[in-house]
């Protein structure tokens, strides 16, 4: 693999691998011994973050790949969750991370979290799994029908400059569009409730996502289970399962039938508003767990 140093308009810096597969963007923020590869869901590529301070404050550096379709990473480059679990991996390798004390995997990149873990097991320590589609049909079929027009390639540009304007000039408006297919609250109350400091961490990031060829790779690809319980079953790590009730995004059935799949899973139940977990009233004591988690002793892997 060979690195090209990106300076682009993203939040953070990327960079690009090259493998015989295909191209990956990705970032890595060098901070300790211990790494977490973050895998992200829908809108999101790697020069964006997430919740990421959690392992930041464990003193974890953080791998983030750009998953097929999303930022710079074509939508050939793994051809499947275990395909770009395995760029990943190779990826790890050409920068010389031999061991993963997690793979964290957030809403559609749950299942590529799950297959890294299972086809890697040597380098893989442990699974973190937060608000992430599970081995169950993904999503329904209205969503899949008006995410196919409004994140088409040909027309998510169109749609999130659209986004990205009413975000800037109508804050409270472009706050109740963006989470209203992401709770099953009134969308006004949890736009109500959020922290002023959490207020503008969204304002920013929802500014700044696009769905590239990635989202609607996504509809298609989870629109079943496909493998995703074969490599579930196939977990042998400990796996930390984090979601809430309230999720209209990826419904809690989907974090029941994880910890359910996967032979050494603990659900821990959010408190959250929405599908954004780390915009919570109870994130404190979430963090205390991750950070526990992360902090036990050498899981048994086989």
């Amino acid at each position: 693999m060979s690195n090209a140093r990106r300076q682009g308009l993203d939040e953070h810096p990327t960079e690009l691998a090259e493998s015989n597969v295909g191209r990956v963007e990705y970032r890595f923020d060098r901070r300790g011994p211990a790494t977490v590869v973050v895998f992200y869901g829908g809108h999101m590529r790697a020069g964006l973050s997430l919740g990421e301070e959690v392992y930041a404050e464990a003193g974890c550096s953080v791998l983030v790949p750009s998953r097929p379709g999303y930022g710079r990473t074509p939508v050939s480059t793994g051809a499947s969750a275990g395909g770009f679990a395995d760029v990943t991996a190779a990826l790890c390798a050409h920068l010389g991370i031999t061991e993963v004390a997690a793979v964290a995997g957030v809403s559609g990149g749950g299942p590529t979290a799950v297959a890294m873990a299972a086809r890697h097991p040597v380098l893989v320590q442990r699974l973190i799994l937060q608000s992430a589609v599970g081995p169950l049909p993904w999503s329904d079929r209205r969503t899949r029908l008006g995410a196919r027009i409004v994140f088409a390639p040909h027309t998510e540009h169109v749609s999130w400059a659209l986004l990205h304007s009413l975000v800037r000039y109508a804050p409270d408006a472009g706050l109740r569009m963006l989470l209203r297919d992401l709770t099953l609250l009134p969308v006004r109350d949890v736009v109500a409730g959020l922290l002023p400091e959490d207020r503008e961490r969204l304002l920013a990031l929802f500014s700044r996502m696009r769905s590239g060829r990635g989202f609607t790779r996504d509809l298609k690809e989870l629109a079943t289970a496909g493998d995703s319980v074969g490599h579930a079953v196939r977990v042998s790590q400990p796996a930390l399962v984090i979601a809430t009730r309230q999720d209209a995004a990826v419904r809690f059935a989907h974090a029941r039938a994880l910890a359910a799949a996967l032979p050494h899973a603990e659900l821990l139940e959010s408190l959250a508003d929405s599908h954004l977990v780390w915009f919570s009233r109870d994130w404190p004591l979430v963090s205390e767990r991750i950070h526990a988690f992360l902090a036990e002793g050498p899981p048994r892997n086989s």
